[in-house]
């Protein structure tokens, strides 16, 4: 049996060689390019990566269906460029892809996450098991522009060795990405006719922070643990103010 591994990419080259080096014993690696501006892809380019640089950008899961038609191998394994395989987890995909793994069709495997440096063990974000390696041909992504999933047909095993996430490397990065990830969220929701008012924001931010911090222990982690439970409720908050302008426009 056969793997590849497939990724998306824009101005990811403070992350992609981590990412790429750790599933360097794939046989196939299909990295789609979003136009970057820095050296994405030139580094992808000289780790052995297949590459292919898109003009537009269709959202999340319509880019990863694009990288995954252009796998060609019995399984793959679908990475972010700031995630990474530590060896413990590329041996046991190594071994279930080697074994044929009868009777699935694809594995959800935990992801461990870092806030600004520190690797979460609660506020939810452990151990977020996510859907990830597939028999090609069994699962596509769906076609939502974030927060895309993977849709399988047939059975789902669990592995037990982590994907490392190096989700927001500071406060810095977690805005700029709040507020591209909140701005597509809004637009999801307005194409799929929901509406909001300015107290539905407040009392869903609110929410967001309760959620995070106490129901799902956030302040164990620390200082890093509020911080997120509020970079949390921001991001709710912005989600449904931005529809709300959507909407009023």
């Amino acid at each position: 049996m056969s793997l590849s591994v497939i990724l998306i990419a824009m101005n990811e080259e403070a992350s992609i060689a981590r990412a790429l080096r750790s599933v360097a014993f794939a046989d196939e690696i299909v990295v789609v390019d979003s136009g970057s501006s820095d050296r994405t892809v030139e580094i992808a380019r000289e780790l052995g990566a297949k590459i292919t640089v898109t003009e537009d950008w269709p959202g999340f899961g319509p880019q990863k269906n694009r990288a995954l038609e252009l796998a060609t191998c019995d399984w793959v394994l679908s990475l972010d460029a700031d995630e990474w395989l530590t060896a413990e987890s590329a041996a046991e995909i190594r071994r279930v892809v080697s074994e044929g793994a009868a009777g699935a069709a694809a594995f959800r495997l935990p992801r461990r996450s870092s806030f600004c440096g520190r690797f979460m063990r609660h506020s939810g974000w452990w151990p977020d098991h996510v859907v990830r390696l597939f028999r090609r041909g069994s699962a596509r992504f769906s076609d939502d522009t974030v927060h895309e999933r993977v849709v399988v047909e047939g059975d789902t095993g669990t592995l037990r060795e982590p994907i490392m996430h190096e989700t927001f490397v500071d406060l810095d990065d977690m805005l700029v990405k709040m507020n591209s990830y909140s701005t597509l969220a809004a637009k999801r929701l307005r194409q799929d006719g929901k509406s909001a008012g300015l107290a539905q924001a407040v009392s869903r931010a609110l929410w967001a922070f309760v959620r995070t911090y106490f129901l799902r222990a956030g302040f164990l982690d620390g200082r890093e643990g509020f911080m997120l439970a509020v970079a949390t409720a921001e991001g709710t908050y912005y989600r449904y103010a931005k529809l709300l302008l959507l909407r009023k426009r």
